[in-house]
């Protein structure tokens, strides 16, 4: 009888609560996360946490020489680097930042991406003949190699998951991968070398456009993806009045995202010195952000869109800009030559 009445009490306390708005959490809960900036420093041997609530430094990763792509598994248990050094993909705890696993790599990495379950990451191989390496998370092995027509940059994985998109600098080359195969589907040659991409879905969150960035071009193309063929090349905007073209650093136009209730595109002019915004998907330009350092390489977006995080490669830190209004709000000091950068979401108590 004690028990029940016991029960009851609680019970009514906890309805209470709840309909007096109070956030009820399970004791020792650790399931709650928060978004943070994973920030690569290409010539260095560390990779800095941002706090994109305080824009600060919060963590660092240390021992990862030359450090290339990042992502973050979906339940924020560990961060995947590429470690162009050792040519592995290096594994680390979320929580105390530190690697337990270098997995070997069929040759020399660029960038990474992660499927959406986090059960595959997927290394882009820069070494001839190229390909992607296969990462299966769960035992952290490196289970196989998809061939490619030429060394790859940059990997992504399409927004509903079905396909890996990989680019090609050398071979000038899109090259799209069925996941459920592993075998290459299409590509489709875009005369200049290919670098950073991003996505455009259809309703049912297939795949509509890819936006490619290009070698030695300050702008993106755009090519559909059902029909696999180019169908616009949009080049960026003039120099703002007064300004100069920025010659140090990546490519002229090097980094882009699109936010995620699929509205608006960003795109890093390294020439330009400027973030901007274009809408979709009419492509019309919406908005610039003149950048207070140097040498815009890539961009990430907090979960919500709001704030986009440029890595500014020669001045070796990362302005925050706020996407409603393209206005830089913060300049992070970061480690040397900060290039690929991306969001996830970590365990709460890894956050200091």
């Amino acid at each position: 009888m004690i028990t029940k009445r016991l029960f009851l009490v609680c019970a009514t306390v906890l309805t209470i609560l709840s309909m007096s708005g109070v956030q009820l959490s399970a004791v020792g809960n650790s399931s709650s996360k928060v978004a943070r900036i994973i920030q690569t420093n290409s010539a260095g041997d560390n990779v800095d946490i941002i706090d994109p609530a305080t824009n600060k430094v919060v963590g660092v990763i240390e021992g990862i020489e030359v450090n290339h792509g990042a992502a973050v598994a979906p339940d924020g248990s560990h961060i995947y680097v590429s470690d162009e050094a050792q040519s592995t993909l290096d594994v680390v705890d979320s929580k105390t930042l530190k690697i337990i696993k270098r997995i070997p790599l069929s040759g020399h990495p660029n960038n990474i991406a992660i499927a959406p379950d986090g059960g595959r990451v997927y290394v882009a191989i820069h070494q001839a003949p190229g390909g992607v390496d296969v990462i299966d998370t769960r035992s952290l092995t490196n289970v196989k190699t998809l061939p490619t027509k030429g060394p790859i940059h940059n990997p992504y994985v399409a927004p509903d998951g079905k396909y890996v998109v990989a680019g090609s600098v050398e071979a000038k080359t899109v090259n799209v991968i069925d996941t459920q195969t592993d075998q290459l589907a299409w590509t489709v040659d875009m005369g200049l070398g290919v670098r950073p991409m991003a996505f455009a879905k259809n309703p049912d969150g297939s795949t509509k456009w890819i936006f490619v960035q290009l070698s030695d071009f300050n702008g993106f193309a755009v090519v559909d993806f059902a029909t696999h063929k180019e169908i616009k090349r949009i080049q960026n905007p003039d120099l703002l009045p007064g300004k100069s073209k920025v010659t140090a650093g990546a490519d002229p136009s090097h980094g882009m995202a699109v936010t995620p209730d699929g509205k608006t595109l960003v795109v890093c002019s390294r020439e330009n010195n400027e973030l901007f915004a274009y809408s979709v998907p009419d492509l019309k330009l919406s908005g610039r952000a003149y950048l207070g350092g140097k040498g815009a390489a890539w961009v990430t977006l907090t979960p919500d869109g709001k704030t986009a995080y440029v890595a500014m490669a020669v001045t070796n830190d990362v302005s925050a800009v706020d996407v409603e209004s393209m206005k830089e709000i913060a300049r992070i000091p970061v480690g040397y030559v900060p290039k690929r950068n991306t969001t996830g979401m970590l365990p709460a108590q890894s956050a200091d």
